[in-house]
This record gives C-alpha cells, structure tokens and sequence, in this order.
C-alpha cells in the first residue's frame, strides 16, 4: 500500500511540476513585449528574473499554507497509513511544504533565466 501511495506521490509531483512550468512559460510568453520593455530601458536580467521568481514564489507559498490547512484538516484519514509518526507531525508538514515551494520555485527559475536572455528589440519587434 505504501509502495502505490508513493508511486502516486512521485507521479503527482511529476504532473505538477510539468504544469507549474506550463503555467509559468505560457505567462511569460504571453509578457515577453512588457519583458522587453522592461531590459530595453535598462532593467538588469536579475531583476526580471527576481521578478517573475518572485511573483511564482506567492502563489507557491499560498498553495502550500493552504495545503497544510488540508492536510491537518484531513490528517485523521490517513492516520492507518502511518506508521511512527504522528499525523500531526510539524516536522513532516514543513519538509514536505518546504520541497513543493522549492521545487516550485525551479519550475518559476526556469522560464524566468529564458525570459532574461531575450533581446530587447527581438522582443518589441514580434508583436
């Protein structure tokens, strides 16, 4: 049982990793005029990536402080699954949550670095 709740796991991490970084490239394609602009006056290709990063980061950490209130909501459930911990671990709760915003935030990292290497004028001129 434990075996099929972590293949479960690693391919749910999977999926939503490939559509974290969907999301994000989609989003940063869809700003590449306003990214252009941005290094076009001058912008450093930190801060755009700091940027884009950080706007990922808070919707990450949200997802994860509102799965945390799931999880301890619905921790009883799961309780016959364990075995020596507690359902109520903090300290599982924190890695666990802490390794999805990481993970998170490399899926953001990724298209980011790609939106900082466009050239200004390929940017302004595709539009």
């Amino acid at each position: 049982m434990v075996t099929l709740l972590l293949i479960a796991a690693i391919v749910a991490l999977a999926i939503g990793v490939i559509g974290i970084y969907g999301v994000v490239a989609y989003v940063v394609s869809q700003r590449r005029r306003e990214i252009g602009v941005r290094l076009a006056l001058g912008a450093p290709p930190r801060a755009v990536v700091a940027m884009i990063v950080r706007q990922g980061a808070v919707v990450a950490i949200v997802g994860a402080v509102a799965g945390v209130v799931a999880a301890k909501a619905g921790s009883r459930v799961l309780a016959s699954l364990l075995f020596g911990v507690s359902p109520r671990d903090p300290a599982i709760f924190v890695a666990a949550s802490g390794t999805l915003v990481t993970i998170a935030l490399i899926a953001c990292w990724l298209p980011a670095r790609g939106a900082a290497r466009v050239s200004p004028t390929e940017a302004l001129r595709s539009e």
